[in-house]
């Protein structure tokens, strides 16, 4: 044998040009693009540290160079995004912005736990189905008979928007997106498909999405955007009085119902026309829809006992804190209890609660939250933490000492120019990196113009949720997108008008409802908004 000659080498000797060979791919797999954006935020990180000089102290030309790093890492993905998030945690210590324990209570307040306490409540719905019970029995309400194709639109949308105000507006996508397949499967498809048909198909798809976002802004819980900016305006004035879950409801319910019916004329204007109903009544009837329902049989113990639990939650978060002169059951508690301790107490007793079907098994069970979106909560603590970061570094002083030429701009022109701004960029990167970003900006543009701040917040905040343009807007669109129903021209044509349509009823609301729930009206006592120094 070969292996017995002492002259055999012990290492395979390689051909020189499989050598070459392996030694050109090795450099191929290194010179990726994704490769590039990694390296790209420690690069810009470096040449600000070394190139920039602000008339600020040395920790605000750090925390820029730290934004660049973030910032160039979300907006490319080139690590994933959960990992992206828990950056700060060790470049705020490492570039003497904040200590490490101080960046990591960012990741953990009342409004995370308030997200950990609603996504529970939320995967116990998705588990026993009751969103797809709820779906049913209102699409049967709106269907008509003989059928009414707006109604049924109407009925599905308005749907999708009540689950999006409990939950976050892409889990309700994904929880609705296959109820509306699902009656869209009734349809024939393919090339030879009438037009009405497909026209009717987009409208339900995009309305589907659409109906997501527009619900989710109702509510804190809807949507991260916006617990980002209460977590915000919590932590830069801590001494003025906090957005509860019923505050914003207040405001954000009556614009949400603006948008949404804008939403639904669009719709039904440009995808259902006169005579639709005659085309789809052959394949739609309540007799299908009746028996889909019926296959879900009678409610069960553990159903009915999660709505309740989801129902006394919600009586919960809006009695905590309603009016001046009735404090609501949080002054019981010398408001030390939040929403987010609601939140967590009502979904710990979902592990208590028996479901009486099998012996022994509760509503819930560790094994069911292993779904919970860690991405989502983890963004959310970069968010407050970056927040903080800006306002303790000194960085909020320098940008507000360079917007001082906005301090004559009327609020009324400004107002719809921010909603614009934020609008356009979160058609590019996320919803949250949009506000997080934006937001600490205009609190000092506020400061500078001596205006109360929630003013320019809440139309930056809203402006980032109005991401109906592109399909990577928002992780929605992509629900919707990859059905295969729409396309970026149907987007585009519907996506435009909502987002006129969003940013005409922020600009009247905020300045008349704004001014009731969050007393915008009112003169700003600087020191009491404890503005960075």
């Amino acid at each position: 044998m070969n292996g017995d000659d002492p002259k055999t080498p012990l290492l395979p000797l390689h051909d020189p040009i499989h050598r070459s060979q392996s030694f050109s791919s090795s450099i191929k797999s290194v010179l990726v693009l994704n490769n590039f954006f990694i390296l790209l935020g420690p690069l810009l990180c470096t040449v600000i540290c070394l190139c920039v000089k602000l008339d600020g102290p040395e920790a605000s030309r750090n925390m820029l160079a730290v934004l660049a790093w973030v910032f160039t890492w979300w907006m490319t993905e080139a690590v994933p995004m959960p990992v992206t998030s828990m950056s700060p945690l060790f470049l705020f210590p490492l570039f003497g912005i904040a200590a490490a324990d101080d960046v990591a209570h960012s990741y953990m307040d009342d409004v995370i736990a308030l997200v950990l306490g609603s996504f529970m409540l939320a995967l116990a719905v998705e588990h026993y189905n009751i969103h797809r019970r709820l779906a049913l029995n209102i699409t049967l309400l709106f269907c008509g008979d003989p059928l009414n194709p707006q109604l049924l639109l109407l009925g599905l949308c308005a749907t999708t928007a009540f689950v999006s105000m409990w939950m976050h507006n892409v889990a309700a996508a994904m929880m609705m997106m296959p109820v509306a397949t699902g009656i869209l499967q009734r349809l024939p498809s393919g090339p030879a498909q009438p037009g009405v048909l497909r026209s009717f198909s987009k409208a339900v798809v995009l309305g589907v999405i659409y109906s997501a976002a527009i619900g989710g802004m109702s509510t804190l819980t809807g949507t991260g955007v916006n617990l980002i900016l209460v977590g915000m305006w919590k932590s830069y004035f801590p001494e003025a009085k906090p957005i509860s879950f019923s505050t914003w409801f207040f405001f954000g319910f009556p614009l949400a119902i603006l948008i949404f019916f804008c939403l639904w004329g669009i719709l039904c204007l440009l995808y259902c026309p006169k005579g639709a109903g005659r085309g789809l009544s052959a394949y739609l009837d309540k007799a299908h829809l009746k028996r889909e329902l019926d296959l879900l049989g009678p409610m069960a113990f553990a159903e009915k006992t999660i709505l309740a639990v989801f129902a006394m939650l919600i009586v919960l978060w809006m009695t905590r804190s309603i009016t001046d002169d009735i404090p609501g059951w949080g002054a019981i508690f010398n408001g030390r209890a939040g929403d987010g301790t609601v939140s967590v107490m009502m979904a710990t007793l979902l592990f208590i609660i028996p479901n009486k079907k099998q012996k022994g098994e509760k509503l819930m069970d560790w094994n069911k939250c292993k779904k919970l979106p860690w991405n989502i909560i983890l963004l959310l603590g970069a968010g407050f933490a970056i927040a903080d970061g800006v306002r303790s570094s000194g960085l909020a002083d320098v940008l507000s000492e360079a917007l001082g030429f906005l301090e004559e701009a009327p609020y009324l022109t400004i107002a719809p120019a921010v909603c614009l701004v934020s609008a356009t960029i979160t058609e590019f990167t996320s919803n949250n990196a949009t506000t997080t970003l934006l937001v600490p900006l205009l609190i000092q543009i506020a400061n500078t113009m001596r205006v109360h701040p929630l003013l320019l917040m809440i139309p930056g905040a809203i402006g980032a949720q109005f991401a109906f343009l592109l399909p990577t807007g928002t992780p929605s669109n992509v629900v919707g997108f990859s059905t295969g129903h729409i396309d970026i021209q149907d987007m585009i044509k519907t996506g435009l008008p909502i987002k006129i349509a969003g940013t005409a009823a922020l600009s009247i609301l905020m300045p008349t409802l704004g001014a009731f729930v969050f007393g915008t009206d009112k003169q700003v006592n600087i020191a009491k908004f404890a503005y960075p120094k």
